[in-house]
C-alpha cells in the first residue's frame, strides 16, 4: 500500500525492496506484532545513549508544568520532553506510561517519518523488526478537546478505532484538519486519531528527524535509524 494522508496506518509493515511503507497514524493496517523484511538502512554510528538521565533543562521544563504526568525521551537527535493530559485522556496516558514504565520503548526506532507530517515510533527495533506489544488494544479518545497541531502527541492506531497499543507519533505540523475527531481528509470515518500530550521541550529535536535524509527519494524511512535511547516518567 502506498502512502499518502488517507493511509495512515499503526502497523507491523512489510518493507520490501521497493520500499513502500504503510505505517502510522491512522487508517488500514495491524497495529504491532509480526515482523518485517529489514530495509537497508544504515545503523545509527551512536548505538549507546550518551546520558541515562533527563537533563537540567528537560527536568525545569518538567517541574514548570502544571500537567499531573511528564515524560522525557532521549533519542539520537536530542532530547524531548513532553507532558501528558491524563484528565482529558486517561485510558491513553495511562497506557502509554505503563509502555514507558516497562521500559519497551528503549532502543526502538523512529520506523516512520512522512516529511511535513508526522514523526512515529514506538514500535520498531533496529534492523526494522517489530516489536510485539505487550497490552491489549485500548479505547480511542480522539473527541476529548485535544487537537493533533504542531508539537502534540498522539497514538498511532489501524483502520479501527480501538486498536491502538504502544506507537504513537509526534505531529510536525498541525494536522488539526486531517487526523482530528470529525474530520474526513485522512479517515473517511471521521474517528480521528487520539492527541494525549505535548512537547515542552525539545521540539527542535522532532524537527530534526522530520528532516532527516531517506532512504531513498520520497521514502518515509530515515537513511540513518533514528534512536529512541529511553524514555522516563519524570512525574
Amino acid at each position: 500500500m502506498s502512502f499518502d494522508k488517507k493511509t495512515l496506518a499503526a502497523s507491523a509493515v512489510a518493507l520490501a525492496a521497493a520500499l513502500v511503507l504503510s505505517a502510522c497514524g491512522g487508517g488500514g493496517g495491524s497495529d504491532g506484532g509480526g515482523t518485517t523484511t529489514p530495509v537497508a538502512v544504515k545503523p545509527n554510528p551512536k548505538p549507546t545513549a550518551p546520558t541515562t538521565a533527563c537533563s537540567a533543562a528537560g527536568i525545569a521544563a518538567s517541574n514548570a508544568s502544571t500537567a499531573s504526568a511528564t515524560v522525557c525521551m532521549l533519542t539520537s537527535d536530542g532530547e524531548v520532553v513532553i507532558e501528558l493530559y491524563a484528565d482529558k485522556a486517561p485510558a491513553t496516558v495511562a497506557n502509554f506510561l505503563k509502555y514507558v514504565r516497562d521500559g519497551f520503548y528503549n532502543n526502538t526506532v523512529f520506523h516512520r517519518v512522512p516529511r511535513d507530517f508526522v514523526v512515529q515510533g514506538g514500535g520498531f527495533i533496529t534492523g526494522g523488526y517489530a516489536k510485539t506489544a505487550t497490552y491489549n488494544p485500548i479505547v480511542l479518545e480522539s473527541n476529548k478537546g485535544l487537537s493533533n497541531v504542531r508539537g502534540t502527541i498522539a497514538m498511532a492506531r489501524t483502520d479501527l478505532p480501538n486498536s491502538a497499543t504502544s506507537q504513537f507519533f509526534f505531529n510536525t505540523v498541525d494536522n488539526s484538519s486531517c487526523l482530528d475527531f470529525g474530520k474526513l481528509i485522512c479517515d473517511s470515518t471521521g474517528n480521528g486519531y487520539a492527541v494525549f500530550g505535548k512537547v515542552i521541550s525539545g521540539l527542535p529535536t522532532i524537527d530534526a528527524i522530520n528532516v532527516e535524509a531517506r532512504w531513498v527519494s520520497n521514502a518515509e524511512v530515515p537513511a540513518t535509524e533514528v534512536l529512541l535511547y529511553w524514555a522516563q516518567q519524570l512525574k
